[in-house]
C-alpha cells in the first residue's frame, strides 16, 4: 500500500507555490519578549503536511529477528517543503492506539491478608483504534503556528509500532531515542513498516523538545536519560519517574490513587495494542516471566527489577534542560516523582525549573513558561529563561496561570522543625515542639471498611490515632518534604501503616477544596523498618522504628486551623485490605514528625502563641 497519496495530494497545488511563500519575510519564526509568536503563514491548517513512517530502532523485542520499527507521524508547515528547517516538539505514548476496557476483573482483588497468595488477573483484550497516518492531533494547533514541527510516535508494542511494551524497560527509552536520532540523520526511517524505501527528515534543524502528561510525561525523561544528542529540552507533566514509587511505598504494596489493585502487569495488559499475532510471544516473555518474577506483590520489597525501572538510577548521561510540572494533590502519580528528578538534575548542573500547582493529576505549566523554555533551547533565542525563578508555585486560591515565583523549591526560607506527640484525651493528643511529660503507648484497631475521610471527620475513633497542634493564630507556610518516625508494634506479623498530615476542623460543603483538610500523606510497611529491600515478619509485642517521608508539599495552612498527624493502618483507597482487627500500638515517646516550615521554629511558635 502506498502511504502518502491520501495525505499529500490535497497539498499538491499549494506546494507549487511553496517557493514564493518561503521568499516572504513572514515565512520565518517570529519572537517577541522571549517567546515564539504565531506566524500567520504557519497558521493555516489546510496546508499543513501530514505524513507517517516507521523509524528503525536498535532492539528486537517481538522475537521476529528484525530490529523493531516505531510508527511515527509528522505534521509540518508547507514552507518546510521548500527549504525551511524548524525544530521539533515531540510526544510519544502507549495510549494513542487504544487500551483495554476498565474492567474490575483486570485488577488484583486487594481484599485479603497482607502477603497472601492472590488469584491471577484476567488478560484484558485491547482493541486497536485510530487510522493512519494520524497518530495524534495533540500539540499541533499550539506549536506549529509558532514555528515548530510536531512529531508523535507510538511506544513499542502499541498501535502500529513493532516490539513489546515493557513498562519502564530499556526499549521504552531507546524507542524515542531512535526517533530523535532519525530527526538528526543518525537513524533510518522507512515509508512502510516492512519496506526499504527511506524517508529523511530534511526539514528538521535537529533540535528536539519533548513533552507529555503521565505516561506521556514519563517517556521524555526516559529518552533524556539516554543522553541522546539533539534532545535539547523536556517538559514532563506529572511523570512516573519510578515504577516502584508508583506501585509501592516504603516496602508496602500500595496502589495508585483511583486504581485500587493495579500493578505493573495490569498496566502492561492495558496498553498492549500492537500486532495481535505477536502478543503471545511478548506476553510469555515480558508479562509472564520478567514482570511476574520481578514485581513481588507478596513482600513489596525494592529489588533489582524495580531499580531497573527507576529513572533516577539512569540520569548520569542526561543533559536536556528540564522543566518539571506536577500537582501537589496528584494521588495517582504522586508529587515525589517530579521532585526527586528535579533535585538530582539540579545537583548535576542541568538547567532545571519546577512548576507545582494545588490540583490533581496532570496540568502543564502556563503557556508562557513552556514557550520561553522551548524558545530558548530549541530556537536558540537568548531570552534569559535560565535566570527565571527556579520554582513557580500556584497558591491555594490562585489561577493556575498565575503562579507565585520562589527562588527554589522547597522555599529556601523553610527550616525543619520537630514536633512530638502527647497523650490523647477526648479523641486527640497533642503535637508540639516540646516533648510531652506524658508520652505513653496508644493503640488503634485496623478496619479497612472505615475510610480515611471518615477518620478525619470523627471526633473520636478506635481506628486511628490523632495528634493536634494548638489552633493557629496566623497562617503557617509548609514547604518541602515532611518525615515521620513511628515506633510501632503489631498484633500480627504483617500490617499496613498509613499516615496523613491534616488540617482540622474538617470542612464540608460546596466550594471545599482538597487543600482545605488534606496537607499530605504517606504509607509504609513496618516489616521493612530496616530496609525497603528486605522484609522480616513482625514479632508480636515488639516495637520497631519506621522512618519515612511523606509526599512533598507547599501549602499555606489557614488561620484558625489545627495541624494534625493521623496514624492508622489500612487505607481503603490505596492499600491491601485485610480483615479488621489487627492492633497497632504506637510508643509516643519515640514517635515524631519533622515538618518543613517557612520561617522555622520562630514562625511556628508565633502562630500558636
Amino acid at each position: 500500500m502506498k502511504l502518502f497519496f491520501k495525505t499529500l495530494m490535497p497539498f499538491a497545488v499549494a506546494a507549487i507555490a511553496a517557493t514564493t511563500l518561503h521568499s516572504q519575510e513572514n515565512d520565518q519564526p517570529i519572537f517577541k519578549d522571549g517567546e515564539a509568536q504565531i506566524v500567520p503563514a504557519f497558521d493555516t491548517p489546510s496546508t499543513w503536511i501530514r505524513e507517517d513512517l516507521w523509524v528503525e530502532t536498535e532492539f528486537d523485542t517481538d522475537g521476529d529477528g528484525e530490529l523493531d520499527r516505531m510508527h511515527v507521524d509528522v505534521t509540518r508547515p508547507l514552507q518546510t517543503e521548500s527549504g525551511l528547517k524548524l525544530p521539533v516538539i515531540y510526544e510519544t505514548s502507549p495510549y494513542y492506539s487504544g487500551v483495554a476496557a476498565n474492567d474490575p476483573n483486570l485488577f488484583y482483588d486487594v481484599n485479603h491478608e497482607i502477603g497472601a497468595q492472590e488469584k491471577p488477573i484476567a488478560n484484558g483484550v485491547v482493541v486497536r483504534r485510530g487510522k493512519r497516518p494520524v497518530i495524534s492531533n495533540s500539540l499541533i494547533k499550539t506549536w506549529i503556528p509558532r514555528g515548530y514541527i510536531v512529531v508523535h510516535s507510538s511506544s513499542p508494542g502499541t498501535g502500529l509500532s513493532e516490539g513489546s511494551p515493557t513498562v519502564g524497560g530499556d526499549n521504552e527509552s531507546l524507542a524515542p531515542k531512535a526517533v530523535v536520532d532519525w530527526l538528526n540523520g543518525r537513524a533510518k526511517g522507512y515509508k512502510e513498516i516492512d519496506s526499504k524505501e527511506e524517508v529523511r527528515a530534511f526539514w528538521s534543524t535537529g533540535k528536539v523538545g519533548m513533552t507529555g502528561t503521565s505516561y506521556n510525561g514519563t517517556l521524555p525523561l526516559a529518552a533524556a536519560t539516554t543522553g541522546v544528542d539533539g534532545l535539547e529540552a523536556i517538559i514532563p507533566v506529572a511523570p512516573n519517574t519510578s515504577y516502584y514509587h508508583y506501585y509501592r511505598s516504603n516496602g508496602l504494596v500500595r496502589s495508585p490513587g483511583g486504581y485500587l489493585g493495579e500493578d505493573i502487569d495490569v498496566l502492561y495488559n492495558f496498553i498492549h495494542s500492537g500486532d495481535e499475532s505477536k502478543r503471545a510471544y511478548a506476553d510469555s516473555l515480558v508479562r509472564d516471566i520478567e514482570l511476574k518474577n520481578g514485581m513481588d506483590r507478596a513482600t513489596g520489597d525494592y529489588n533489582d527489577f524495580w531499580a531497573g525501572r527507576d529513572y533516577l538510577n539512569d540520569m548520569k548521561p542526561m543533559k536536556a534542560a528540564l522543566l518539571m510540572s506536577h500537582g501537589f494533590n496528584d494521588w495517582n502519580v504522586m508529587p515525589e516523582h517530579s521532585y526527586r528528578i528535579y533535585k538530582r538534575a539540579q545537583e548535576m548542573g542541568i538547567p532545571s525549573q519546577i512548576f507545582y500547582h494545588q490540583n490533581g493529576h496532570g496540568g502543564p505549566p502556563p503557556m508562557k513558561m513552556m514557550n520561553r523554555w522551548f524558545t530558548k533551547y530549541l530556537h536558540g533565542i537568548d531570552n534569559g529563561v535560565e535566570n527565571d525563578p527556579k520554582a513557580q508555585i500556584v497558591r491555594e486560591n490562585d489561577a493556575r496561570d498565575q503562579p507565585t515565583p520562589y527562588k527554589n523549591y522547597p522555599n529556601p526560607q523553610a527550616e525543619d522543625i520537630t514536633l512530638y506527640l502527647g497523650k490523647s484525651t477526648d479523641g486527640a493528643g497533642t503535637l508540639s515542639i516540646q516533648k510531652a511529660k506524658k508520652s505513653p503507648k496508644e493503640t488503634l484497631v485496623d478496619d479497612a471498611t472505615v475510610s480515611a475521610k471518615d477518620m478525619m471527620k470523627a471526633s473520636t475513633s478506635q481506628n486511628r490515632l490523632l495528634y493536634l497542634t494548638p489552633t493557629l493564630k496566623d497562617e503557617l507556610h509548609i514547604s518541602g518534604t515532611p518525615k515521620v518516625t513511628i515506633s510501632v508494634s503489631s498484633s500480627k506479623e504483617a500490617a499496613n501503616l498509613s499516615v496523613y498530615l491534616v488540617s482540622l476542623p474538617y470542612d464540608e460543603g460546596k466550594g471545599i477544596k482538597i487543600t482545605d483538610n488534606l496537607i499530605t500523606r504517606g504509607w509504609a510497611d513496618p516489616q521493612n523498618h530496616a530496609s525497603i529491600r528486605k522484609s522480616e515478619p513482625l514479632k508480636k509485642g515488639e516495637f520497631y522504628e519506621v522512618t519515612f517521608d511523606l509526599m512533598p508539599d507547599d501549602q499555606i495552612i489557614r488561620k484558625g486551623q489545627q495541624i494534625g498527624l493521623m496514624i492508622f493502618s489500612s487505607d481503603s483507597e490505596f492499600t491491601v485490605l485485610p480483615k479488621p482487627g489487627t492492633e497497632l500500638t504506637v510508643d509516643l515517646s519515640k514517635t515524631k514528625i519533622t515538618l518543613p516550615v517557612v520561617g522555622g521554629e520562630t514562625a511556628f511558635s508565633n502562630t500558636i502563641n
